[in-house]
């Protein structure tokens, strides 16, 4: 790759300022896009080539292409934000690409050098900057992703891939905002076994938990639950998040990485946030029963979700087939809340970035 990664080719035809204006007063999550897109080839002969940040369109690929196939894919999900100050901020990109590596090594593709998968975000952000939402919880959600582009139906890795980031402005995850959730605890069905790509953020695993969650939907519940696959005992994550469980005694527990869950940044961020407040934070196993009992009890006093499209998100209500049962008074507790806008504080730079996790985008005209 030469200095420069990417050719940089505005669209001829960008969203206007008025539609523009029209779709980020209320963007949902994951139903808008930005007008352009970062592109990366990679073949086995040359390594990474043909970068571009152009304009967003369909892909052509091949029928027989690998990834039809066989799901050789893999994904992160980051925000850019705009803060207080009016300057644009990435949170902790590097974790991301770290993570992106890992993945990428399980699924038997290349490993994207991690100033490459910076510096397509960043020439993205720089060119759709206008597209960063400024209401209240609301970000440019920020998809990378890598898939097997080979048209070749053997079984074996593909020799051939694409790299591509898109930007999606975003309001809150789920449509309550920052209430209380409820979940439901499935029996049936399992996200990931020891051995498995439980640890890679891979489209296979959200695939595989897809009728788990449709089921979550029909009783009423907002995300599902899924416990171990060897016991059927232990808490693991939600479809889409990690979980944590606060006790009044000031103990915060999470289940640890035991390569079944994902390595969640927001989960990361939060213990160590939760260490500065005192809390005494362990990463242990968590039976569901010992849910039950303990929320019964008064034991537990707080239990919340977390990931990078909901931040943190309190749980209310967790339901099984046999019944449910409340956390606390069903409403977000005080830990989970102080988290929350620790966290949030931080990211839009209004609270001191102490650990560096703040990386700035330089704009080259004004945001807004």
């Amino acid at each position: 790759m030469s200095e420069k990664s990417f050719v940089i080719t505005p669209t001829e035809h960008p969203v206007s300022d008025a539609d523009r204006a029209r779709l980020l007063e209320h963007p949902g999550f994951g139903a808008v896009f930005s007008d352009h897109m970062a592109t990366l080839k990679w073949t086995s002969d040359k390594g990474w080539h043909d970068g571009l940040v152009g304009p967003r369109r369909p892909f052509q690929i091949d029928p027989a292409a690998a990834v039809l196939h066989y799901g050789q894919e893999i994904f992160e999900g980051m925000k850019a934000y705009q803060t207080q100050n009016g300057g644009v901020v990435l949170f902790r990109p590097e974790a991301n690409a770290k993570r992106f590596g890992r993945s990428a090594e399980r699924l038997a593709m290349p490993v994207l050098p991690t100033e490459l998968f910076i510096e397509a975000i960043e020439e993205l952000v720089r060119l759709d900057h206008e597209w960063i939402p400024t209401s209240e919880g609301a970000s440019l959600y920020l998809r990378p992703f890598l898939f097997a582009t080979e048209a070749f139906l053997g079984v074996r890795p593909s020799r051939e891939f694409t790299f591509c980031v898109l930007a999606s402005p975003v309001g809150p995850y789920f449509s309550g905002g920052q209430k209380p959730i409820t979940v439901w605890v499935s029996k049936d069905y399992i996200r990931a076994a020891s051995g498995g790509t439980g640890a890679a953020k891979c489209g296979g695993n959200y695939a595989a938990g897809l009728l788990a969650q449709a089921q979550a939907y029909d009783h009423g519940c907002d995300q599902v639950v899924f416990l171990d696959a060897v016991e059927r005992r232990w808490i693991e994550e939600l479809g889409g998040m990690n979980v944590f469980f606060v006790t009044k005694d000031g103990k915060l527990m999470t289940p640890p990485l035991s390569g079944t869950i994902l390595e969640g940044i927001t989960r990361d961020s939060i213990l160590k946030l939760a260490a500065e407040q005192g809390l005494t934070v362990q990463e242990t196993p968590y039976s569901y029963e010992q849910w039950k009992l303990d929320a019964a009890s008064g034991v537990l006093t707080e239990a919340f979700a977390c990931g990078t499209a909901a931040v943190i998100v309190p749980i209310g209500v967790v339901r099984d087939a046999a019944g449910e049962f409340t956390i606390g008074n069903g409403a977000a507790g005080p830990v989970t809340e102080t988290l929350y806008h620790r966290l949030v504080n931080i990211q839009r730079g209004v609270e001191a970035d102490t650990h560096e996790w703040l990386h700035k985008i330089e704009i080259l005209q004004p945001v807004g």
